[in-house]
């Protein structure tokens, strides 16, 4: 099969048939250029969609993935990152050994089918000149033996004309012989340009036309092969990200079978435990027995004052345990004595770290100047020693701060350590909030008293007292007795009392004090006789009155 003996008459068709085979390639170019975006805005999507879910840098979101459910989910965003690569990889190739070469292919396609056809159409214009040149001596042969024919018919009438002079008939017989030799000549030539032309039209029908018929149809065959192998990158383009895909969702299978219940039951345990224990049973009191009421060990009141009774959760409650305060929502202390022991320890501790990682940064960066200084010494072309004095000297303030700010929180911290109870004395204690005392003839005035935000203290001091509980269900069974006030103290900063068990003060007003700091860092103070409660010792000067009895 040749297009240049079976198409030998179909010029025109193959112009528009190779020229549609171009406009099928860049077509297809311009599908594999759209399916390239579609990746990218896809990869971009993807990548959006990832960092859109990942956890803020120091925030309390980012403490969330400690779980290993969000340890989980935070693996998936990552490998949906990793997914979304595959996917620009996918776009880049394409790009690169797809659309470029074809691009390059089709210029080069462009230009041979322009050449091949441009040599048709000088073949074509060849014989065309061929078959003119043909037709014009076939004319002029015609015309001169039509000449011819005239001629000799005029000489045969002259010659047959008596009339006539014998110079005329010599003249006409002259000019027959002439137009018979002139149809001769055009004769002759006429015959050799059809001859020349019979030749040239075989040349063209079978040579000249097949051979650049053959062109085009290799050029066509090549242009098709070429779409061919292009479908088939298409496709291995693809296939070579399916490994790596794979392994993305691999990544997420494994990440989900990590997933740890049991572990992130005991990341809440570890995250939200106080370090109190549950309270005992609270005692029946009756009523209807003499109002001398003796209180148990386990009971959840918390008596301050002398012989005054309060109920640890109830109306006009003055002492309040920690499961029943409500979360401060005010600025947060700095040794933060507003959370429970557990916690505090914790956030302590936290705190700790990062200033001995703040010391360990300055002093690498003094260490960095001190050898910098060095080699300024060394090589005084390099730069002015003393002038690393004044930043090298403030690094040493920072680190000393940093210092003097580590050893106060390390203070807190072995005193919060301190005062949490041991394992072992668990069976011992019976809650961790307070330790009562059960027997009423030992003279104590020992409290395990948590402050209004909840801080843990122990203190111990003498006075003979017996603890009684009092109920505060109804109005009608309150009948305590405001504490005597021991001085008096003077606000030095406004504190917004937002707890049960504080109150409100304004700078520079003046209160009454009612029980003094016992260690918890609160003061007690009273306002009038409905408004009293606690106040951090570091916001009031106190005045005591000399005369008071300390408990």
């Amino acid at each position: 099969m040749s297009w240049g003996i079976e198409l030998w008459d179909q010029f025109d068709n193959l112009e528009k048939h190779t020229q549609w085979g171009i406009d099928i390639l860049e077509k297809y170019i311009k599908f594999v250029k759209e399916r390239t975006e579609i990746e990218l805005s896809y990869a971009k999507q993807l990548r959006n969609l990832s960092k859109k879910y990942q956890p803020k840098k120091n925030s309390k979101e980012e403490e969330e993935y400690r779980y290993t459910a969000c340890q989980a989910f935070l693996a998936t965003l990552n490998e949906m990152n990793d997914y979304a690569g595959q996917h620009e990889l996918i776009s880049e190739n394409m790009t690169s050994q797809i659309i470029v070469e074809l691009v390059r292919y089709v210029q080069e396609l462009k230009q041979e089918r322009k050449s091949h056809f441009h040599d048709g159409r000088k073949a074509q214009q060849h014989i065309e000149m061929c078959w003119k040149q043909l037709e014009s001596s076939k004319r002029r042969f015609e015309r001169d033996c039509k000449e011819a024919d005239r001629a000799q018919q005029y000489f045969e009438k002259m010659d047959a004309d008596i009339n006539v002079t014998k110079a005329d008939v010599e003249k006409a017989r002259q000019q027959a012989q002439t137009r018979h030799q002139m149809a001769e000549d055009s004769k002759t030539d006429y015959s050799s340009i059809l001859q020349k032309f019979n030749h040239e039209q075989h040349e063209y029908y079978h040579t000249h036309v097949p051979n650049i018929f053959q062109k085009i149809q290799e050029m066509e065959e090549r242009r098709i092969v070429r779409i061919g192998e292009s479908v088939k990158t298409y496709a291995e383009l693809d296939r070579q990200v399916i490994p790596i895909i794979g392994k993305c969702l691999d990544g997420i299978v494994k990440a989900a079978e990590s997933i740890d219940p049991k572990n992130d039951s005991q990341l809440v345990v570890e995250a939200y435990k106080s370090g109190f224990e549950p309270p005992g049973d609270i005692e029946f009191e009756d009523y209807t027995q003499p109002m001398k009421r003796t209180v148990s060990d386990n009971s959840l009141s918390n008596s301050r004052g002398e012989g005054k009774s309060e109920l640890k959760f109830g109306g006009k409650s003055k002492g309040k345990l920690w499961p029943f305060i409500k979360k401060n929502k005010g600025a947060t202390p700095e040794d933060f004595s507003n959370l429970p022991p557990e916690q505090r320890r914790k956030k302590l501790q936290q705190k700790v770290d990062e200033l001995n990682k703040e010391i360990q940064k300055e002093m690498d960066q003094r260490d960095a100047i001190t050898k910098m200084k060095d080699v300024y010494l060394k090589n005084p072309q390099m730069g002015d020693p003393t002038s690393l004095d004044h930043k090298l000297a403030e690094v040493s303030q920072n680190i000393d701060k940093l210092r003097l700010e580590t050893q106060k929180f390390e203070a807190w911290l072995a005193e919060v350590e301190g005062r949490l109870p041991a394992r072992s004395d668990q069976a011992r204690r019976q809650s961790g909030m307070y330790e009562a005392q059960n027997a009423p003839s030992v003279n104590n005035c020992a409290q395990d008293r948590e402050s209004p935000d909840g801080s843990y203290t122990e203190e111990q001091s003498q006075e003979s007292e017996v603890k009684v509980l009092a109920t505060d269900f109804d109005d009608e069974f309150d009948d305590e007795e405001p504490l005597p006030a021991i001085g008096t103290c003077k606000a030095l900063y406004t504190f917004e009392g937002q707890n049960e068990g504080t109150i409100s003060v304004v700078e520079g007003e003046t209160l009454y004090v009612i029980e003094e700091d016992k260690g918890d860092g609160w003061t007690r103070i009273r306002r009038n006789e409905d408004e009293e409660g606690y106040v951090p010792t570091s916001y009031v000067e106190v005045y005591l009155d000399k005369n008071a009895k300390d408990c």
